[in-house]
């Protein structure tokens, strides 16, 4: 597989157009509530396998009166297997369709070889993915909402030499369970999603010791490293 890179969207919450959102410097721009600190604070402790190399990216500040994001991508070598963003999201009045004050938000995308394009069961084996990855960490979360798109491109004329290829995309949204003091256990969010992105870009399950942050490269798209 190689990486994939683009915009969330979930009907179910109204983020149909995210691409149209202001973005921020990759957190909201006032400090937040004490809950919402500790929240993202617990992202960005967040120890991961070393193939899922995360940062912070501009948030949409649309969506939420306080929103953090992070963008990621597997690697292999000097490939890029797939790549994703997660976006946290905070209301403190509570939001009717979360039924909470917390909600994430994300994008997965990778290329897919040919076989497993073809599968039929492929959009349900992906949503399994998503949700037995939370369920995988026993994390409580309610509301799951999303979409699985398979999409197919075949080239012709002056691009008649590349090889047609397939891509999935999962964009998906659940309300995270809040704990002491309203705070949901984010960290464990994070690394379940790090685990659906390392499934999707088709490794093995994580090691015992297979655990480390490696800091994201500036990039504009899909590449070779």
């Amino acid at each position: 597989m190689a990486a994939g890179h683009g915009r969330m969207s979930d009907s179910a919450d109204g983020l149909d157009d995210v691409k149209d959102t202001e973005e921020g410097d990759g957190r909201s721009s006032t400090p937040g509530p004490p809950a919402f600190r500790a929240a993202v604070d617990a992202l960005r402790s967040c120890r991961l396998r070393p193939q899922v190399e995360v940062e912070a990216t501009p948030a949409p500040q649309r969506l939420a009166p306080y929103a953090y994001a992070l963008e990621a991508v597997v690697v292999d070598g000097e490939q890029e297997l797939a790549d994703g963003r997660l976006v946290l999201l905070h209301d403190p009045a509570g939001h009717d369709a979360w039924r909470g004050t917390f909600r994430l938000v994300t994008l997965v995308r990778a290329e897919l070889e040919p076989e497993m394009a073809a599968d039929p069961l492929l959009p349900e084996v992906c949503w399994s993915w998503l949700t037995g990855a939370l369920q995988a960490r026993g994390l409580g979360y309610g509301e799951p909402s999303g979409t699985i798109t398979r999409a197919s491109s075949h080239y012709f004329g002056g691009l008649s030499e590349r090889p047609a290829a397939s891509q999935i995309e999962i964009r998906a949204s659940w309300t995270p369970r809040e704990g002491l003091g309203g705070v949901p256990d984010t960290a464990s969010h994070l690394a379940s999603w790090c685990d659906l992105l390392a499934q999707v870009a088709g490794l093995p399950p994580a090691g015992p010791g297979d655990a480390s942050v490696v800091t994201l490269p500036q990039r504009r798209g899909p590449q070779s490293r």
